[in-house]
């Protein structure tokens, strides 16, 4: 018996692939800032620091505000 390929079209994206990548972006960009702020207050500049560091729960609420508007929408229609 042959191999045969998966001739199965892609699948459409579905809202929970939507809110992992979604998630996943918005953990990044906060590890990145954490990352920033770390570098910073290590090379002497302690204010930029503080100010970076406050960025991280700013952009996890950010993230979790628009997570959960996305699936209220979802669920409304």
């Amino acid at each position: 018996m042959a191999n045969a390929k998966n001739s199965s079209p892609a699948k459409p994206r579905t809202v929970a692939a939507t809110i992992n990548r979604a998630q996943v972006f918005i953990i990044a960009a906060a590890f990145i800032s954490f990352l920033l702020s770390v570098y910073l207050w290590f090379n002497g500049q302690q204010q930029t620091a503080l100010f970076v560091g406050l960025w991280v729960p700013s952009i996890l609420s950010l993230g979790a505000l628009i997570t959960a508007g996305y699936r209220m929408n979802q669920t409304r229609d």
